[in-house]
């Protein structure tokens, strides 16, 4: 069983969403899962935890949202060397970067040593069906199988 942080931000409530449903499947698995908006954390936090989910929306055109960009200007300052990390988040189709906010964040956690897990999740809007469920409920085993076959 690992302990697990998901923080993220959400204002319409479709990146909580996925937050929850990546909580439920981790907590299926046996993991005992921490659920924070990240406006109340700072990134010190993640190296309590043995894996982290980070969670955004995306702000007009690719852009972080306002709730977010302490958050991403202070995990600058963090070494995240071995910490299994997973991005994820919600976006419009409808602009030029869909969830660019995930690639972004993605990338400052790769800089910051994390070991991503897999391509950040994007979800259009919110998870409305069985497809979307399931790319979740994936994402959420692929952060499982890393941590049993780092554990072994």
């Amino acid at each position: 069983m690992a302990k697990i942080l998901i923080c993220f931000a959400s204002t319409t409530g479709n990146t909580e969403q996925i937050a929850d449903l990546l909580q439920s499947y981790l907590e299926e698995e046996g993991h005992l899962v921490f659920i924070e908006d990240v406006m109340e954390i700072d990134p010190t936090y993640i190296s309590g935890y043995d894996a982290t989910f980070i969670g955004t929306y995306t702000w007009d055109d690719g852009d972080l949202p306002f709730e977010i960009e302490d958050f991403y200007e202070e995990l600058e300052e963090e070494d995240l060397t071995g910490i299994p990390v997973g991005v994820f988040g919600s976006g419009d189709t409808s602009y030029n970067h869909f969830c660019g906010a995930v690639d972004t964040i993605q990338e400052r956690v790769r800089q910051c040593g994390a070991t991503l897990i897999a391509d950040g999740l994007k979800i259009e809007m919110n998870p409305s069906d069985e497809e979307d469920e399931s790319k979740c409920r994936s994402f959420a085993q692929k952060l499982t199988n890393h941590l049993s076959e780092i554990s072994v």
